[in-house]
């Protein structure tokens, strides 16, 4: 088998608002977010001509994510609270909500999984900036649903030939593209030119020892990864639970007796205060 040249594939990727199937909504989107100028009030204006994506966007303000549960009634409320790349990250993932349920049913639950555990990780660890870190985790696997958009037919081969030869996804990802999702995610968030923290956590989110700028933001995006796998909440391509990198333990200096609390806690938001989230967007 002969993989796609890494380069080919990411001139290819790059143009994905090109593509005729991407979701409408998506596409009007990329033209805001494309433009690092874009202002919080503009991206309001855009969130108000969609009803279901003003929707949309309040459940994921208002959901365990982010801790403000009934709060927050409007879209400039939600947007002066998150501030702008946050903004637009959330905006993003609601936006690719669609996508994400025809390509793999369960990827967008797993995405609100990880995003739910980010924050719990995040507080446990006296971290003030999870709302940034929520976000990574939100979009992690956002490579996913880019391949599956521009290479349906190959990318269902992908997830049969994982399911069939009981492999990760990133390793049939691999066979076929010679990268994985997590680069071609990367790829996305430079030429929409998000941090270079968000950027780290959604590359190196399988190799949290790699980044350089945001070891915690990306070691944190891993260790909710892998949990919400090891609990089966939703799917994220494979059935299988990757293991724990190291340095997890001691970039975030976490323990054993963490660790259970945390699954403690995600037994809790993900089966019961989240249900509205996921049933009804």
């Amino acid at each position: 088998m002969i993989a796609m040249d890494a380069w080919t594939l990411r001139s290819r990727i790059e143009n994905i608002d090109s593509l005729p199937t991407i979701p409408p909504v998506l596409k009007r989107l990329l033209e805001v977010i494309e433009d690092p100028k874009t202002s919080l009030s503009e991206i309001g204006n855009f969130i108000l001509k969609d009803p279901a994506l003003t929707s949309r966007i309040l459940k994921v303000v208002n959901s365990p994510i982010y801790g403000f549960p009934g709060r927050i009634s409007t879209v400039s409320q939600a947007l002066i609270l998150l501030g702008l790349d946050v903004a637009r990250g959330v905006l993003l993932g609601v936006s690719v909500f669609e996508a994400m349920k025809n390509i793999m049913t369960g990827l967008w639950e797993h995405s609100v999984g990880c995003a739910i555990t980010s924050r719990i990780i995040s507080k446990k660890k006296g971290l003030d900036h999870y709302e940034e870190v929520s976000v990574a985790a939100l979009l992690h696997d956002i490579g996913k649903v880019v391949l599956g958009l521009k290479f349906p037919d190959k990318y269902k081969k992908i997830m049969d030939e994982a399911e069939k030869k009981n492999n990760f996804i990133f390793d049939s990802e691999t066979d076929h593209f010679d990268v994985t999702h997590a680069s071609v995610g990367a790829w996305l968030m430079e030429k929409w030119e998000f941090p270079r923290s968000l950027i780290e956590a959604i590359e190196y989110h399988h190799k949290p020892h790699l980044s350089r700028n945001a070891p915690v933001m990306t070691a944190i995006v891993h260790l909710s990864d892998i949990l919400v796998r090891a609990k089966g909440f939703g799917f994220a391509g494979d059935k299988l639970v990757p293991a724990l990198n190291p340095s997890v333990w001691e970039i975030l200096d976490i323990t054993e007796t963490d660790i259970k609390e945390i699954l403690e806690e995600m037994e809790d938001s993900l089966y019961h205060k989240n249900d509205f989230l996921l049933m009804d967007m």
